[in-house]
């Protein structure tokens, strides 16, 4: 791992990773009816100053991907065997998340399936992703602005959630007791 890697275009760089993010989703996106993916990124309700630093945390994370997409893969070093590992993780969670969402009735909150484990799993499956490709490419500013990101976009969780209790009330007050936020904690 190196702190900053050397930026160039190259077919060998990391956006080969990422790109299976925005594939996955894009090609599950079209397949969803349209109301599903609305609810997916439905921010009404949201406060200004949770909008402010889910802005912030957005536009710290682009820079992550320019990062990703600018930098070389360490192809066939240990980083390199990890970080693909972690990305393939993060996409079949990524996969079952949003599934689970989907067939969840619009009334209800999402509850089942890998559900069960953290209340957002398509956070943590895209945030895993993205991590695998940082590690991938090796790059310590990478991931440190991943981890910046991610403290400010938490204001997006916490707005979700509130969201939510409005929605569904007491339903959704003793999921958030029996399941964690992130999943271990």
């Amino acid at each position: 791992m190196e702190f900053l890697p050397e930026l160039r275009w190259g077919w060998t760089n990391g956006w080969i990773l990422l790109s299976l993010l925005v594939l996955t989703e894009g090609i599950l996106f079209l397949g969803f009816q349209r109301d599903t993916v609305q609810r997916l990124f439905d921010r009404s309700g949201w406060p200004p100053w949770k909008i402010a630093l889910t802005v912030m945390g957005k536009c710290v994370a682009l820079v992550v991907i320019l990062l990703i997409i600018f930098s070389p893969l360490k192809l066939g070093s240990p980083v390199f065997y990890i970080g693909t590992g972690l990305v393939l993780l993060g996409l079949v969670g990524l996969v079952k998340a949003l599934f689970d969402f989907r067939n969840t009735p619009q009334d209800q909150p999402a509850t089942q399936g890998i559900y069960q484990i953290t209340r957002h799993p398509q956070i943590l499956s895209s945030n895993l992703l993205i991590l695998g490709c940082t590690i991938a490419i090796g790059s310590w500013l990478a991931l440190i602005l991943l981890v910046l990101a991610r403290a400010l976009m938490h204001a997006n969780l916490v707005a979700e959630e509130d969201v939510c209790l409005q929605a569904f009330g007491e339903v959704y007050r003793e999921y958030m007791q029996q399941v964690p936020r992130y999943g271990l904690f």
